[in-house]
């Protein structure tokens, strides 16, 4: 009985020891990021909008951005359009990045996804290496997407994740990831030759 109570003891000990710092551990990105967001400027987002936004603050200005990351944003209305491109500088820099997405349009008959994804394929290709290229697509309808599926643009899809909400959806999109993977496999196969 008394070992068990030792044992008992010795764990207790140790969860104490090391439980502040389990309790005070956060992710910490260390590598600065270079966002690209490129937004549905058609009408076909007018009624997500607020929803839309309001996404788009919480989960990447206020979750993924962080002090020295890049921003690049685009809406993507009947032509794509550059509103914004800036560094992150703490809380207020997150704020005018806010205000900014809330008055963006939405009134295009159409949305430019293409005109926008060859900008950022233009841009993220002059990016340093010791930097991540992040590119996120905000569309309201599948539609305005076909021209990009198979437009001259279609090689930027082919490696991408989408998440769907109700009335939009959001594509993260890797255009430059194609030629990493390739380095990538091809350094790790060297080691075998």
């Amino acid at each position: 009985m008394k070992s068990n109570n030792k044992r008992y003891l010795f764990f207790l000990i140790i969860w104490m020891s090391f439980s502040p710092l389990i309790l005070h551990a956060e992710d910490k990105r260390v590598i600065p990021l270079d966002m690209y967001l490129i937004i549905d400027g058609s009408t076909s987002l007018e009624n997500s909008k607020i929803a839309t936004f309001a996404w788009i603050n919480d989960q990447v200005v206020d979750r993924i951005l962080m002090e020295d990351d890049k921003i690049s944003i685009w809406s993507a209305g009947d032509k794509a359009e550059l509103i914004h491109s800036g560094t992150v500088t703490g809380t207020e820099g997150k704020k005018n990045l806010k205000d900014r997405l809330q008055t963006m349009e939405t009134n295009g008959k159409t949305a430019d996804f293409s005109g926008a994804l060859r900008n950022v394929a233009s841009m993220s290709s002059q990016i340093s290496r010791d930097r991540l290229s992040y590119t996120m697509l905000i569309a309201a309808s599948a539609a305005g997407l076909e021209p990009s599926l198979s437009g001259s643009a279609q090689g930027l899809f082919r490696w991408f994740r989408s998440e769907k909400f109700q009335q939009w959806q959001v594509l993260v999109v890797a255009p430059d990831i194609g030629k990493k993977v390739q380095q990538t496999a091809a350094a790790y196969m060297s080691q075998y030759k």
